[in-house]
């Protein structure tokens, strides 16, 4: 059966404009949608026929050659190829297969075929690095352990046997590629391909290495020195230059990223550059004033708590922060206070607290659990 005329398919003439041809084609497809059109087979190939035709007119070079070459330019989807049996497509655009269209216009159009590969960077390199609080805080620097691929020491990377040298490639002549060709209604056309025998590298290795087994390459531990800045954060990335794979074809090495991940801190909590920290402190320190040791990243301090302090109060020490990751000084540490509340007491304390109770204007007969909770609440705030 004869493909019908893809204009003659679309509703438009030759000389409609790419817009019109788009605007035909919407009409048509909302029409015999098969979404619209369900089980509906007659519906369905008009559908595949007008996005057939759509696929060719609505490309400027395609449309060039239908215009010129009709379906032959395509083969004639039937299994018959075009251009009186040499073909482009393989089967041109019968079925809705469109996969060999590009072979054609890569041929008239495009750059001759595949070319022999030139010096390509490495691959990046993954290391995760678990650190300490404090690591993270200061910085450190260490040595890590990168399983990597390098090149082979036992043939200096040739992938050849010592005392041997990998050979030209007899097929291509050293090219690493092949070239063949075609005749077309347009012309001869010289195409290429890269050589199956040497993989496109232009050389064999007819006497492989024993230690890469001819590939060149092996996989080692790389002991890498890496510098870890003070200041730097859970999920901080670290590039190191260089230290990625090896490139191809003579191409610089990959980079090596190193992941930070800070482990949890029993006493400190980081918000930004600053340090947050949880002190207790008993009525009578809160109530009459003390000084007390607090734990910094740099040891323990003496923090003057004034009396009166009210539980949940914060206290600031001036740069006992982190450093920050860039240099610009630190943070600071910030110190929350909380009055505990004794859980059991003595009838000694017991008295003592209702003497207190009564010199202020507590009624002594309320002691109790309610007293107890209006003094907790007068601590608590």
């Amino acid at each position: 059966m004869s493909k019908r005329d893809y204009y003659e398919v679309l509703g438009t003439d030759k000389s409609a404009s790419e817009a019109e041809i788009k605007k035909a084609f919407r009409k048509l497809a909302r029409k015999y949608h098969p979404d619209v059109n369900p089980d509906n087979k007659d519906a369905e190939a008009k559908f595949k026929e007008i996005n057939e035709a759509y696929e060719v007119l609505s490309d400027s070079q395609k449309r060039a050659a239908y215009d010129q070459f009709g379906h032959a330019a395509f083969g004639q989807g039937n299994g018959e190829p075009g251009f009186g049996g040499g073909g482009f497509g393989g089967g041109g655009f019968g079925g809705g297969d469109f996969s060999g269209f590009g072979d054609i216009f890569e041929m008239f159009f495009g750059s001759g075929g595949q070319r022999r590969r030139g010096p390509a960077k490495g691959t990046d390199l993954r290391y995760n690095l678990d650190m300490s609080f404090e690591e993270s805080a200061f910085g450190l620097e260490k040595d890590i352990n990168v399983p990597r691929t390098e090149l082979c020491e036992k043939c200096k990377g040739s992938g050849a046997a010592p005392g041997t040298s990998p050979k030209k490639c007899a097929k291509c002549g050293g090219a690493g590629q092949l070239q063949y060709t075609q005749s077309t209604p347009f012309g001869r056309f010289v195409q290429s391909r890269v050589c199956e025998d040497c993989h496109g590298e232009g050389k064999v290795v007819e006497n492989p290495c024993p230690e890469c087994s001819g590939s060149g390459y092996v996989r080692r531990l790389r002991k890498i020195h890496v510098k870890i800045p003070a200041g730097v954060d859970n999920g901080s990335r670290l590039r190191v230059s260089g230290e990625g794979e090896p490139g191809e074809h003579g191409g610089p090495h990959g980079d090596l990223y190193v992941y930070i991940k800070v482990k949890p801190h029993k006493i400190f909590k980081r918000e930004g550059n600053d340090v947050i920290i949880e002190v207790k402190v008993s009525f009578p320190q809160a109530a009459l004033g003390d000084e007390i040791l607090v734990p910094t990243l740099d040891g323990k301090i003496e923090l003057k708590v004034p009396e009166g302090t009210q539980s949940g109060t914060f206290f600031r020490l001036k740069g006992k922060g982190v450093p920050d990751v860039h240099g610009y000084g630190r943070g600071d540490q910030h110190v929350r206070v909380t009055v505990v509340t004794p859980a059991k007491l003595t009838e000694e304390q017991k008295e003592l607290l209702r003497e207190f109770a009564s010199a202020t204007g507590e009624n002594p007969a309320g002691v109790g659990k309610g007293f107890f909770d209006k003094v907790k609440d007068a601590f608590m705030g």
